[in-house]
């Protein structure tokens, strides 16, 4: 058993933070034969907005001009596809799902030459291709032409038959085309990945759920990565090594999902997952003991690692009022000495995230949902926006607002305003929160038959604009739920007191309609006996 170290944590937090997580569940896992996948960006104070671009007809000597994903910096172009499919979020019209989550892996291996970095390729895949297959082969075939210039990648390529992980990094500056694999999640397994490698040994004569780049392996002899025999090879020991930033800060985000859903025993991977040792890694996918819901994927989305050794509410981090966050950077040092914070799933830093829900027994333009929630997914509701949505609703739009901008028909900065009241007096707020929240959800979940029931006795036309319009009049209604949650916090709660209210929600009041006294909650328990454990009797009074 090897113990993994935290050598040059710094270095490599700073090369690549890690940032976003994806889970998949196959169509043979979850309840009602849909395929899901997650995506949560977690940007580190990027703005989230939900993108749309319409399909269409293009000429020859068209040109496609491609952006950095992260910078917005000019990249060069490419031409364009003779027709391309419309794109909301990252999803398209035919129900074709890209995500993604970088690792890095060797710093060598980037290619600052190459002209397609990880979200362009996305991003062309979702426009040219319909199907998983077919966007395996347009991203992989464009990348080999023009150059792939980020860093080591994981996406996710899902549609409503299948998902499949696919694995990229390059070669180095110059070098040409990338190496990579993709595998097929078999249908009755879930899996996921954050921002490590998770493709070891994958098999190397079935097509139909694996395929690699033709030097994946003679690649890593090469450069002296790898050294058995073929049937050995592992992706991720060659290009991305395991580190504790890579198994504390990543792989505990998917074992976390795999120990509440999987049905093999998860308890034995647990000292992976917490970094004390790498020859333990826990499979790529696994059979669930149950069949996961909708709501069951969502929820994930808002993990904490409760009830693990690794929660993050049994120490003094937490603060006073139990927060299950911690703030950036992950590594800190104080006295000289190394230390860091948990890394779950749910993370303040979210600037968006997606629930996307596939269904092939329905038509394409009904059959995708993106669930989108404009902060992170433990304080804000996930909102329906079908893939055939003609535009992106106001409040989630690029242009509502922008990073250094605020604006109240912004989801985004509506909902980051309600999350930065609450964060800092979780225990006492978040109840308001999560109810307001959970409710929205409810009521989205039921109307759901109903309005799809409908949208099926349309013509395409008629239940396309239907539907676009379901989009925009359920993204207004959260926004005014929020900003009704945003007055009761500021007015309930204001300066550290608890205005008292009726079941009904009424306030309480004097006969002359003033106020009844506030309540004076103080700190909560724990926290008060953290105080007189500090301080003996420093406080106390004798009665």
């Amino acid at each position: 058993m090897k113990k993994i170290t935290l050598i040059s944590l710094f270095l490599i937090e700073s090369a690549c933070a890690p940032a976003c997580t994806n889970l998949i569940v196959g169509k043979g896992a979850s309840k009602d034969g849909s395929v899901i996948a997650t995506y949560s960006s977690d940007s580190y104070g990027s703005y989230g907005y939900l993108f749309w671009q319409p399909g269409g007809k293009h000429q020859p000597g068209d040109m496609r001009p491609l952006y950095d994903y992260e910078t917005n910096n000019y990249l060069g172009e490419i031409p364009e596809a003779d027709s391309t499919y419309a794109v909301i979020g990252l999803t398209n019209e035919h129900q074709l799902t890209i995500l993604e989550t970088t690792w890095g892996g060797r710093e060598e291996l980037e290619d600052s030459t190459g002209l397609l970095d990880y979200g362009s390729l996305m991003q062309v895949g979702l426009r040219r291709a319909r199907t998983g297959r077919e966007a395996l082969k347009v991203m992989t075939e464009l990348a080999a032409q023009y150059g792939y210039r980020s860093e080591g990648e994981s996406f996710t390529v899902a549609d409503p038959d299948e998902a499949w992980i696919l694995d990229m990094v390059g070669k180095g500056p110059g070098g040409g085309a990338p190496v990579w694999v993709a595998v097929r999640v078999p249908d009755d397994c879930i899996s996921g990945h954050a921002n490590q490698s998770r493709i070891r040994q994958f098999p190397l004569n079935d097509k139909e759920n694996c395929i690699y780049s033709s030097d994946v392996i003679s690649f890593a002899r090469e450069r002296g990565y790898f050294k058995g025999k073929d049937k050995d090879f592992s992706f991720a020991d060659a290009y991305n090594p395991l580190d504790f930033h890579g198994t504390r800060f990543c792989e505990a985000r998917i074992w976390s999902f795999f120990n509440h859903w999987a049905a093999i025993d998860m308890q034995q991977y647990l000292q992976y997952a917490m970094g004390y040792e790498d020859d333990n890694p826990f499979p790529i996918f696994v059979q669930p003991r149950e069949k996961l819901s909708l709501q069951d994927v969502k929820d994930m989305m808002r993990d904490h690692y409760e009830g693990t050794p690794m929660e993050l509410t049994n120490d003094i981090g937490m603060g006073p009022y139990e927060m299950p966050y911690r703030p950036t950077p992950l590594t800190w040092k104080l006295d000289g000495q190394t230390y860091f914070n948990e890394r779950p799933i749910s993370t303040q830093q979210a600037s968006c995230v997606y629930v996307v829900q596939m269904r092939r027994w329905l038509p394409d333009y009904l059959g995708a949902i993106v669930w989108f929630a404009n902060d992170d997914a433990n304080m804000v509701p996930f909102v329906p926006v079908y893939c055939c949505t003609n535009g992106a609703p106001e409040c989630f739009a690029e242009r509502t607002g922008d990073t250094f901008t605020f604006s109240f028909k912004s989801a985004f900065w509506m909902q980051n305003w309600v999350s930065n009241m609450v964060y800092y007096r979780y225990v006492q707020l978040f109840p308001e929160l999560q109810a307001v929240r959970d409710q929205l959800e409810r009521d989205f979940s039921s109307l759901q038959p109903e309005i799809e029931e409908k949208a099926k006795s349309m013509t395409e036309a008629e239940a396309r604009r239907f539907l676009s319009d379901y989009t925009y009049r359920q993204s207004g209604n959260m926004m005014d739920q929020w900003m009704r949650l945003a007055q009761l916090l500021i007015v309930k709660y204001n300066d550290m007191t608890q205005k008292q209210q009726y079941d009904d929600g009424s306030w309480k009041k004097t006969p002359g309609g003033n106020e009844y006294p506030v309540l004076r909650p103080g700190y909560p328990e724990q926290f008060r006996r953290q105080i007189i454990e500090q301080t003996g009797n420093k406080f106390y009074i004798d009665e």
